[in-house]
């Protein structure tokens, strides 16, 4: 459609300090705290993240993780290595297996963030947040699915410095400083859903709304966040185990209780639980029912007033 602005953002203006102009919108942490370990693939949006956490004067390694999914894939470490080199940072190559097959995208991510230390900075931009604000509402999630990667951090451990970048400034950054990067085929593969969101479901967005809809739907996951923030600071007075204090709970806070707590006893990088899987739980603190089984061979039981969250035997 003529005069739609592409999903991509403007092209980016010549200037004398790019990386300066880059760096005032992304969210590095100060160099008082100490090394930082920087998770580089080696495409444009990790390499943006090394030469812009040079810049701010961060000290550290870059990690770069092979999955082992294609051929020569172990090669590209020896791409990252020469960049580290470069910045002033240290290099640390990992390997994790993971085999071709159903959930690729889920069980590749879950063995890359286990193998990554905690805090480690990625090269997530503004695009990628938009696209998991998508994916989120398409799996069904609820508020907190909204803030997508804003409120995914405070769970997971993760900085993501460049949400407040675009993908053609982190292509245009490496343009600057000559470097050229990696390029991932499997970026391409329309078998993923990440792939079909950005492929094809945020031009199509685009051009029905007639504008670039990513910083839109970035700024919501913004708005979601400081919202569920501050909803969690409410929902961390009620102790989700005490079945009384949890029944004469606002709804929405007791959810956000029930919902943190089995996330606490079970596994951080699963999904949060489902609005069925806490309604349930929330029906056992009100004693409508003695028990209720979750998903992933769980189960919580009500005795004496509190509740109790173990795996079935």
């Amino acid at each position: 459609m003529s005069g739609v602005v592409p999903c991509h953002g403007a092209p980016p203006r010549a200037q004398s300090d790019y990386a300066g102009e880059l760096l005032a919108r992304c969210g590095f942490p100060d160099p008082g705290e100490g090394e930082v370990a920087l998770a580089v693939s080696g495409g444009a949006d990790s390499l943006a993240l090394m030469v812009l956490a040079a810049r701010a004067g961060l000290d550290g390694a870059a990690i770069h993780v092979d999955h082992g999914l294609r051929p020569g894939s172990g090669e590209e470490s020896a791409v990252v290595a020469g960049a580290a080199r470069r910045y002033g940072f240290g290099f640390v190559a990992l390997e994790v297996v993971v085999g071709d097959g159903p959930d690729l995208e889920a069980r590749a991510r879950k063995a890359r963030y286990a193998a990554l230390p905690p805090g480690v900075l990625t090269g997530h931009t503004m695009d990628d947040q938009a696209e998991t604000v998508l994916l989120n509402l398409l799996r069904g999630a609820g508020p907190d699915g909204l803030a997508a990667m804003a409120g995914a951090a405070r769970a997971q451990s993760v900085r993501r410095p460049l949400l407040g970048l675009r993908r053609a400034e982190t292509a245009a950054l490496c343009a600057a400083e000559g470097l050229v990067p990696l390029s991932d085929p499997s970026n391409l593969d329309r078998r993923f859903r990440r792939n079909r969101v950005r492929l094809e479901v945020m031009p199509l967005l685009c051009s029905v709304a007639q504008r670039d809809v990513v910083p839109l739907l970035a700024r919501a996951a913004e708005v979601a966040s400081l919202d569920a923030a501050y909803l969690e600071s409410l929902a961390a007075g009620i102790d989700p185990a005490d079945a009384r204090s949890l029944a004469a709970a606002p709804a929405a806070l007791a959810r956000r209780a029930v919902r943190g707590w089995l996330r606490a006893c079970g596994d951080a990088e699963r999904h949060p639980p489902s609005l069925a899987e806490v309604e349930r739980v929330l029906e056992v603190a009100r004693g409508d029912r003695r028990a209720c089984e979750l998903a992933g061979g769980r189960r919580v039981w009500r005795s004496r007033g509190k509740l109790t969250c173990g795996e079935t035997s």
